[in-house]
């Protein structure tokens, strides 16, 4: 699932990939790749939209490494929740 956020600071929207979830069989074998390239390229040739996000768990090492070798950052936010 993608959705989208204004970002007031980039003038633009940003794109948000939501619950990622790639079956155990299918790790490893490039399923999210190929989205977050697919997703990269429109990015890229859109003026109106300005990046790529997604929230990941702190736990997650592997998740993580995927996210670097894609050229991805998680070095400029941090999440705050209250939760019920």
């Amino acid at each position: 699932l993608v959705t989208y956020e204004w970002s007031d600071w980039r003038n633009g929207d940003i794109w948000w990939i939501q619950s990622v979830y790639v079956r155990h069989a299918s790790r490893g074998k490039g399923a999210f790749k190929a989205l977050y390239e697919h997703l990269a390229t429109q990015v890229t040739h859109n003026g109106e939209l300005k990046g790529i996000r997604l929230y990941v768990e702190k736990g997650n090492r592997r998740a993580q490494e995927v996210y670097r070798k894609l050229g991805m950052s998680g070095e400029h936010y941090q999440v705050f929740e209250w939760m019920k």
